[in-house]
C-alpha cells in the first residue's frame, strides 16, 4: 500500500490527455481520408494507403527522428511555426500530438475504411439516387451502418496512443508535467532499476489495455449477433 500512496498519477493523466486529443484530431482527419479511400478507383489510391500504413512497419526511432527533424527549429516548418505563429513543435505538448497524429494515423484510417467497403454499395446508390450529398450520406448513412468498425477506430487509436514510447520519447523528451507520459515513465523506473514503480505502472498499462480491447470484442461479437 506505501507504494501504492506514494505513486504519481501526473504520467497517466498526461497518457490520457494526449490519446483524447489524438484521437479526435485524428478522427476529424481520418474520416474524410477514409471514405474517400473507399470509394476511390484513382491509380493513387495504393499511394495513400501505402503513405498512411508506413507508420505500422516504420520503426519508431525511425519515424521519431524525422519528425524530431521536421518539426525543430532548423528545420523550415518548425522555424515557420515558430517564427510566425509562436509555436514550438518539440519537447512540449504540442509536439507529442503532432507526433502521436502521424504515428497513430493507420490506427484511425483502417478500420474506417475497412467499415464503409464493407457497406452494401446498393444503399450508397440509393442514397445518392435520392438526391442526398456526399456529406449527407457519409454522416447519415454510412456511418451509423459502421457502429462495430468506428469503435474499434476510437478505442485501437486511444490504446495505441497510451502505449507509445520511441515517437514520443524522441519528440517531447520527458519533461514532467508536459512530456512524461506512463510509457517514458516506465522507461526511467527500469534505467534507474526501480522495478517496483516500473512493474505497478505496467501493470496498471497491461490492465488497462486488455479491458480496451476486450470491450471492444464484446461489442463486436453482440453487434454481428444482432445482424444475424
Amino acid at each position: 500500500m506505501n507504494y501504492l500512496s506514494n505513486l504519481e498519477f501526473e504520467p497517466f493523466i498526461l497518457s490520457f490527455k494526449l490519446a483524447l486529443t489524438t484521437t479526435i484530431i485524428l478522427f476529424i482527419i481520418a474520416l474524410p481520408l477514409a471514405w474517400y479511400l473507399s470509394q476511390t478507383k484513382s491509380k493513387i489510391k495504393p499511394v495513400l494507403e501505402a503513405l498512411t500504413a508506413l507508420p505500422i512497419v516504420l520503426p519508431p526511432s525511425v519515424l521519431g527522428f524525422y519528425l524530431l527533424y521536421t518539426l525543430s527549429l532548423n528545420s523550415p516548418i518548425g522555424n515557420f511555426f515558430n517564427e510566425y505563429l509562436g509555436i514550438k513543435l518539440v519537447f512540449n505538448f504540442t509536439g507529442l500530438v503532432v507526433a502521436s497524429c502521424f504515428y497513430s494515423l493507420p490506427f484511425m484510417v483502417q478500420p474506417l475504411q475497412s467499415g464503409f467497403e464493407s457497406l452494401n454499395k446498393n444503399m450508397l446508390e440509393a442514397s445518392y439516387i435520392s438526391g442526398k450529398s456526399k456529406l449527407t450520406t457519409l454522416f447519415f448513412i454510412a456511418l451509423p451502418n459502421i457502429k462495430p468498425a468506428l469503435l474499434t477506430a476510437i478505442i485501437i487509436t486511444f490504446a495505441h496512443t497510451v502505449g507509445e514510447f520511441g515517437v514520443v520519447l524522441m519528440v517531447g523528451g520527458s519533461i514532467p508535467a508536459e512530456t512524461k507520459v506512463a510509457s517514458v515513465a516506465i522507461y526511467e523506473y527500469v534505467e534507474i532499476l526501480d522495478y517496483v514503480n516500473a512493474h505497478i505502472y505496467s501493470a496498471i498499462m497491461l490492465i488497462m489495455s486488455f479491458i480496451v480491447l476486450f470491450g471492444v470484442y464484446i461489442f463486436n461479437a453482440k453487434q454481428k449477433k444482432t445482424f444475424i
